[in-house]
């Protein structure tokens, strides 16, 4: 019985901070039914011209958990040695009409939010993990980014369709990393499927190639570590870390080239669109401080090649401490932020990623903003009219910039009261800790290991954001969520 209530009381404060924060968690009656109309549409009403590749040898890697899958990929080798990559992207907009109550809905929350123990989607369950979802197994509808990877990693041609697709194996991060860096065993899964250890070892070797590419153009290789609460029987056992791997790699670098093809598709198309932008950081000098610690020089003004080789041989000096060197750093780059790119305008880059166009598209089941590039893609391939007027695009623009910050605050928040049902134990313990903000609200700090954050009360007078720090706990409430720290 105490577990029951453990779990229901962080679902209630879930809900309640979803609120708090602007989202509707809750579906109504239109939106009910209009579930059960997609549902009963049948893919072949709807399949248009799309090219057939169900046969075709897809596949997905995500996390063990996940069943919102947005992307399958695949890949062969060319005779001159060039890799022919597809990356199939879930055609959400075929079963969602823009101003739909569903569409309204996901609109209005923008975002899927994943606090610790629950997971409040974006769109209606029945579709982000079923009927828009590319599950193993089952028919469903993309829209295919296809790419020529060169061997040093430059992607000179691309192409976009609509196609059906059959993911054939759902891989997961953990297993399939550990086989490509020599860690473990070919997964069963990729062992069961004929053809598929090879097909997985060619994708690696493109993904690899993408990631040298942009590495040499000056590419930011940061390596966070994310927090993940282990949950048993509706009570916290502990706060895991979760470290990048080469199957995550793999593929953040395939997302991010078809992200780049896909803005740079729209600019070629010259039609109005969303892209997503990291602008230089303002916060330089604090970059510049960091790394004069570490008895490196940065010029005075923000120079990616000279930052990313600094990063480059920090990594190489130190591995083991290098995710807590990142989150320094990521700290003072910021965040990114949507904006309308027009024809014959420059939006701005990615200054992270070292692009100049850089689209969110490859998340449909989970970002609103990528429904609307996939509208707008689609109807260049189909030679319609536009769906959105520049001015629309500026307010959803607008209204997703705000919406993601308060889905940081959601989470942000929720992985602090699950924290703090787990610290409450440890009061009076000291760990290593890196300044995270420094806030009207306060000054804030992560502890390293496990990765949480917490408000430093005492002594944080001396601190800066990037600040690497000694601090105690002092105090844990998972009522509210309030970790409270004391810099030593």
């Amino acid at each position: 019985m105490k577990d029951a209530v453990l779990s229901s009381s962080f679902d209630r404060k879930a809900a309640e901070t979803m609120h708090l924060n602007g989202f509707d968690p809750d579906v109504d009656a239109p939106i009910e039914r209009q579930v059960a109309e997609i549902a009963a549409i049948s893919l072949a009403n709807i399949a248009g011209e799309a090219i057939d590749l169900r046969e075709t040898l897809w596949s997905s890697i995500d996390n063990k958990t996940s069943k919102d899958l947005d992307q399958i990929e695949w890949a062969e080798r060319l005779d001159n040695g060039d890799i022919r990559v597809l990356v199939g992207i879930a055609d959400v907009a075929a079963y969602v009409a823009k101003n739909s109550p569903i569409d309204r809905y996901a609109e209005q929350n923008t975002v899927t939010v994943y606090t610790e123990t629950r997971i409040f989607p974006m769109l209606p369950e029945e579709l982000s993990t079923d009927i828009t979802s590319l599950v193993e197994g089952e028919d469903r509808l993309a829209v295919v980014a296809d790419m020529i990877v060169k061997e040093n990693g430059d992607v000179p041609d691309s192409k976009f369709f609509r196609a059906l697709v059959r993911n054939h194996a759902k891989l997961d991060y953990e297993s399939v990393g550990d086989w490509l860096e020599g860690r473990g065993d070919v997964p069963q899964r990729i062992a069961s499927v004929n053809g598929l250890e090879d097909q997985i070892r060619l994708q690696n070797e493109a993904a690899v190639r993408l990631g040298n590419y942009r590495a040499r153009k000056g590419a930011l290789d940061f390596e966070s570590i994310e927090s993940s609460a282990v949950v048993e029987d509706g009570e916290v056992r502990e706060i895991r870390a979760i470290r990048p791997n080469a199957a995550r790699k793999l593929i953040e670098n395939f997302m991010i080239a078809t992200n780049v093809e896909m803005a740079e598709f729209l600019e070629r198309s010259n039609v109005t669109s969303l892209r997503r932008v990291v602008e230089a950081p303002e916060r330089w000098d604090g970059i510049v401080r960091i790394a004069t610690e570490y008895g490196e020089h940065l010029p005075s003004e923000p120079d990616l090649p000279a930052f990313s080789a600094f990063l480059a041989r920090r990594k190489a000096a130190d591995p083991e401490r290098f995710p807590d060197l990142s989150l320094s750093l990521i700290k003072l780059i910021g965040a990114g932020h949507y904006v309308v790119q027009r024809p014959g305008e420059d939006a701005g880059g990615h200054f992270g990623l070292a692009v100049n166009d850089y689209a969110h598209s490859t998340a449909p089941n989970r970002r609103f903003t990528d429904i609307v590039v996939q509208r707008i893609v689609k109807a260049v391939i189909t030679g319609e009219s536009q769906p959105y007027s520049p001015e629309e695009l500026d307010a959803i623009a607008e209204h997703a910039n705000l919406q993601e910050k308060a889905a940081r605050k959601v989470e942000r928040r929720m992985r602090k009261i699950v924290a703090a049902a787990v610290l409450q134990h440890h009061i009076g313990q000291e760990y290593d800790a890196i300044v995270t903000g420094d806030t009207k609200s306060g000054v804030f700090a992560r502890i390293l290991r496990p990765p949480v954050d917490g408000r430093v009360v005492r002594g944080e007078e001396r601190l800066d954001v990037g600040d690497k720090v000694r601090v105690r706990l002092l105090s844990a409430n998972p009522h509210n969520g309030f970790i409270d720290f004391a810099a030593e």
